[in-house]
């Protein structure tokens, strides 16, 4: 299929209908003057989710700044580029002498495929070019199918479908049709008593956006404090690009209902001719093994090194990081304003410095959860790196929720560690951060001496660091076991009994005690 191409004489009547719409009361804004998005987290996703282009589940809140000249009467105003997942329900639009009559979201964008379809039974112009002698036909034609399959044009001369004589065909449009915008749009309609120029601002909700923190924590070589960064990471999904936007990213969980929004369509066009042959021979038309030269080879793999460019619509990473968000309160919820303006890309990612915390004292906890009548081999415990929120260790900020990455030093190199999520944690709050399964501190549980009604069983915890390390235990206990009053752990997690020690470096640490067994409760 040959690539589609708008032909001059096209373009040219464009220009002419929208000279005609303008005096007809049509008045177009391109673009705004000035735009501020706030962008809010998906409610659903968790801390330990990463951000997925394809599917954001976030929204933003989109203000825009324009200014309007209005003639007097009642005119159309056509708001082009506006975000494409725009909820149009939600536009509110003030500063117009007396205000609005209807709002309307354009739902179709000029494409191939829409400038066909909604040409459907419309006179237009066959150009053929001769590719021999390079002579320029043109006859007058009526559109007689859709954008699907083999496009049927009625001629003087009968019916014929679209590039299939072997000419180079192209069909020019007259104007285009009602309702087909080249951008996103929001029309309203708006009365103004005598000609006025007008600021006006637009503001809506629109889906398709997301954000989150990403923390980087490098460990000191002590293992009792980090030094943290965070970026603050957008993402839109959406058409539209917003530059020079001043950006907010909103901390916290609001109760939002899903709205259905009908998406824009742009349809693609797709050109077919019918076989030349009879119509015995249309079924080996489709078998590779008709022409003897079996089916065709599969295309060759990309080579592993191949670098692939990516256009600015496509998915890229824009980082920057000079300045770093400022948090405010919003309510129960957090505000981090970006300190200069930037530019929130079509579908893109972008991120800022979010804070920097150079000495945050830490401390490194394994943790096991066991069944204390389990006998089974020996278990990894999980690794979780601990601190409070407070300013005596360093913090003393509020933490929104994202990914973390610790790295270390070895060797003089710079060694990833563990990898994890922090939730969001308010001024005063604990923090744990889940880094992994850790190999070098083990648990194993032994069974001792038992009666009738008892069990006696030993803990014994291993560490092969060459450091002291803070280890502890939660046990989950069933209906019908109960600790010996005199080895029961005097600790409690969650309503979990819990069992604390230090575990000397290279040594072990041992925990004795006695199960019993009762009968359950009715």
């Amino acid at each position: 299929m040959r690539r589609w191409r708008l032909p001059a004489g096209l373009l040219a009547s464009l220009a002419l209908g929208a000279g005609v719409a303008q005096a007809q009361g049509v008045v177009t804004s391109p673009a705004p003057a000035s735009v501020d998005v706030t962008v809010y987290r998906n409610p659903s996703r968790s801390a330990a989710q990463e951000l997925d282009l394809d599917w954001l589940g976030g929204f933003a809140l989109v203000s825009e700044t324009r200014t309007i000249t209005l003639p007097a009467g009642e005119s159309e105003i056509r708001f082009e580029g506006v975000a494409g997942g725009i909820v149009p329900q939600s536009a509110i639009v003030t500063g117009f002498p007396e205000g609005i009559v209807e709002r309307n979201r354009d739902a179709y964008l000029l494409s191939p495929g829409t400038l066909l379809e909604r040409s459907l039974g419309r006179r237009v112009t066959v150009r053929r070019t001769s590719r021999r002698t390079g002579e320029v036909r043109e006859e007058e034609a009526v559109i007689r199918s859709g954008a699907e399959g083999a496009v049927v044009l009625q001629t003087a001369a009968g019916f014929e479908a679209l590039r299939c004589t072997g000419l180079n065909e192209t069909i020019v449009y007259p104007e285009v049709p009602p309702g087909l915008s080249s951008r996103p749009t929001l029309s309203v309609r708006a009365r103004s008593a005598q000609p006025v120029t007008a600021t006006v601002t637009l503001s809506y909700l629109a889906q398709g956006f997301d954000w989150q923190a990403n923390y980087i924590a490098d460990l000191s070589p002590d293992g009792r404090t980090v030094q943290l960064f965070a970026w603050l990471t957008l993402a839109s999904s959406d058409e539209t690009s917003f530059r020079d936007a001043d950006v907010q990213a909103v901390a916290g969980r609001l109760n939002r209902e899903r709205v259905e929004v009908q998406e824009a369509e742009a349809s693609p066009l797709s050109l077919r001719c019918w076989p030349s042959a009879r119509t015995s021979d249309v079924g080996m038309l489709d078998d590779p093994r008709a022409n003897g030269r079996g089916p065709p080879p599969p295309p060759a793999m990309m080579s592993p090194t191949a670098v692939t460019s990516v256009s600015e619509e496509e998915m890229s990473i824009v980082v920057t990081g000079s300045r770093i968000a400022r948090p405010e309160e919003l309510g129960d919820l957090k505000l981090f304003r970006l300190p200069e303006p930037v530019t929130v890309a079509a579908n893109s990612q972008k991120q800022v410095a979010l804070l920097v915390q150079p000495r945050v004292a830490v401390e490194t906890v394994f943790r096991s959860r066991l069944d204390p009548s389990s006998t089974e081999e020996s278990q990894a415990t999980m690794r979780y790196l601990v601190t409070r929120n407070r300013t005596a260790e360093g913090l003393g900020i509020t933490l929104p929720a994202g990914g973390i990455s610790l790295f270390t030093r070895a060797g003089g190199r710079r060694l990833l560690i563990g990898q994890g999520s922090v939730a969001d944690r308010a001024i005063g709050d604990d923090v744990e951060i889940q880094l992994g399964e850790s190999s070098g501190v083990r648990t194993t549980v032994s069974e001792g001496d038992f009666g009738d009604d008892w069990t006696d069983y030993t803990l014994t915890v291993t560490n092969d660091q060459t450091r002291p390390v803070r280890f502890e235990v939660e046990f989950s206990l069933d209906d019908d076991e109960r600790f010996d009053r005199r080895s029961a752990p005097r600790q409690r997690r969650d309503g979990r009994p819990l069992w604390t020690t230090t575990v000397p470096a290279n040594g072990t640490a041992i925990y004795r005690y006695r199960l019993l067994e009762i009968e359950p409760e009715d």
